[in-house]
């Protein structure tokens, strides 16, 4: 039973994910490009694959416990999200999980791989909605600054009430000994909140400074390539119209 709640507990979550993203894009994206279908799962497929091949690099953080580690698979995905919209954003979100189960499996019964994608969307979504509703450079850093303060607040609450129980849980570990993991790194790390205050909270403000910073010079010099059919893509549309 427990295992069956875990299981529709993640369904609800995509599910509920998937429908504000497809209302904001409905009622808050200003301009939206009718790309092709072939278009559209084409270039959601790619990026997502990119996300979730860099997923297999990941860097250790001083700071943290060793299970936190950062890696820049959201870099492709906010790029996803940039060019195609929010629902294509959580698309990629879940493709690139998908694509690192397919090729590594799980280590984590699927609870780190479900927080990755839940915790990925709180920093996209956000970061995607902003930016459509009035597309332009400065947006986009909004976005991203917003995405990175929901990612903190929401990823800092996750790990707190969900994540680092159902942790101790899977590997039979009392919340003592991770707990633990932690005071090796940082002294003041005593308690679960502590945890979370030195050692989540920074991690994701930290992950969402960098994906934010290189999604941005990055999204600067592929944006012409991936918008230079628009013009065509228009013409099509006015002409069929007409």
């Amino acid at each position: 039973m427990e295992n069956l709640g875990f299981v529709l507990s993640c369904f609800a979550t995509i599910a509920l994910l998937f429908v504000a993203a497809w209302l904001a894009e409905k009622y808050l994206v200003k301009e939206r490009k009718a790309f092709s279908s072939t278009h559209y799962i084409t270039y959601t497929a790619i990026f997502a694959s990119l996300a979730g091949a860099l997923m297999f690099f990941e860097i250790p953080l001083f700071f943290a416990p060793s299970f936190y580690k950062i890696d820049l698979s959201e870099i492709p995905v906010l790029i996803c999200t940039f060019y195609l919209g929010p629902v294509a954003g959580v698309a990629a979100e879940l493709l690139k999980v998908m694509v690192k189960l397919l090729l590594k499996g799980t280590s984590t019964a699927f609870v780190g791989d479900f927080a990755n994608f839940a915790v990925g969307c709180s920093f996209v979504l956000p970061a995607s909605i902003v930016y459509h509703a009035k597309p332009g450079r400065r947006t986009a850093l909004t976005g991203m600054l917003a995405g990175t303060l929901v990612m903190t607040v929401f990823g800092s609450a996750f790990n707190a009430v969900y994540l680092l129980p159902k942790f101790a849980a899977l590997y039979g570990m009392p919340m003592e000994a991770i707990i633990g993991m932690g005071t090796k790194i940082n002294p003041s790390i005593t308690s679960v909140s502590t945890l979370v205050l030195f050692a989540v909270v920074p991690f994701n403000l930290l992950k969402g400074a960098i994906d934010s910073v290189l999604t941005f010079l990055l999204y600067k010099r592929i944006s012409p390539i991936l918008h230079r059919g628009d013009e065509k893509r228009r013409e099509r549309r006015e002409a069929k119209a007409a």
